[in-house]
């Protein structure tokens, strides 16, 4: 068996989850056409006869304004060193920019094949994909460049196997049928931030997390007690919207992706909390666990 780990980086919202999710066959990372959506080290297991492939999807490497954005930017950087092989994403309908020129500065100082994969290539032409190919072609000697769009499953196959090509172990990092290394607490506070992007405005997002607080098992029935977190009290009136018409919603949605994940009916409590400057308080990212990948 061949096997390794595979690092996704890029600039904020170039489809770095929607990709993992594409490859792994599953959600197993929440997706959304904000920026910054992911917010930790999520690693993705793709397994089949021959080959497991351990994906690292990280953070989008952006200009910080807090210390989150810091150690969003630092786990990132982190995976770039401590994998086999980077995946460097962009979007294939975009000029690179100053963000692509960063990501490629810091990839001249490791040591390692890098593999250009040019996402959304939806609706592009052969000849407009080859232009890009070129485009990108002059500002890194990449070891392979890889068009696909993740959302349509398009040409994915194809970039497994190019992966595959340079996978330097022979080792089974994760048992069959595992296809994420995080516990159900964190995959069902990222279900639950999910869905409050998808109901809220661009303003509420970047200043929000949300935690597990309790789950109770039983024998037909689960019951999650669980925060919404953000810092200033006008977003926690945007996110409960009026007369609790959005947190009601939000619920909704959010339960029936649990319930799909457990296989249980689920009971789900949502709290929405103020906490100012969260994000620059080493307390609550340490408790939110965002200090937990710091090195």
């Amino acid at each position: 068996m061949k096997s390794g780990f595979v690092s996704l980086i890029g600039r904020p919202n170039v489809g770095k989850s929607t990709l993992l999710n594409s490859i792994i066959g599953k959600k197993i990372v929440i997706t959304s056409n904000k920026p910054q959506t992911t917010r930790n080290i999520i690693q993705g297991i793709y397994t089949n006869e021959e080959t497991q492939i351990v994906f690292v999807d990280t953070p989008g490497i952006h200009k910080p304004n807090h210390k989150l954005g810091k150690i969003l930017n630092q786990q990132a950087y982190y995976s770039i060193n401590d994998v086999d092989i980077i995946l460097f994403l962009v979007d294939a309908n975009e000029h690179p920019g100053k963000g692509d020129n960063y990501i490629i500065e810091k990839l001249k100082e490791v040591n390692k094949p890098v593999i250009l994969v040019l996402n959304k290539i939806d609706g592009m032409s052969r000849e407009d994909i080859l232009i890009k190919i070129t485009e990108y072609k002059d500002l890194y000697d990449f070891k392979e460049i890889v068009p696909v769009s993740a959302l349509k499953n398009n040409n994915v196959d194809e970039l497994i196997k190019v992966i595959t090509e340079y996978l330097p172990d022979s080792i089974k990092y994760y048992n069959e049928g595992e296809t994420t290394n995080k516990n159900i607490d964190f995959i069902i506070a990222e279900i639950i931030r999910e869905k409050v992007f998808s109901l809220t405005g661009d303003e509420v997002p970047h200043s929000l997390t949300t935690v597990v607080d309790s789950i109770e098992y039983g024998r037909t029935s689960n019951t999650i007690i669980a925060s919404i977190i953000v810092d200033r009290e006008a977003l926690k009136k945007i996110v409960i919207g009026k007369q609790g018409s959005k947190i009601k919603e939000i619920g909704i949605r959010a339960r029936a992706e649990i319930e799909e994940l457990m296989g249980k009916k689920i009971y789900l409590d949502l709290k929405v909390k103020t906490i100012e400057k969260w994000r620059d308080s080493d307390k609550y990212l340490t408790e939110f666990g965002y200090n937990d990948f710091e090195r």
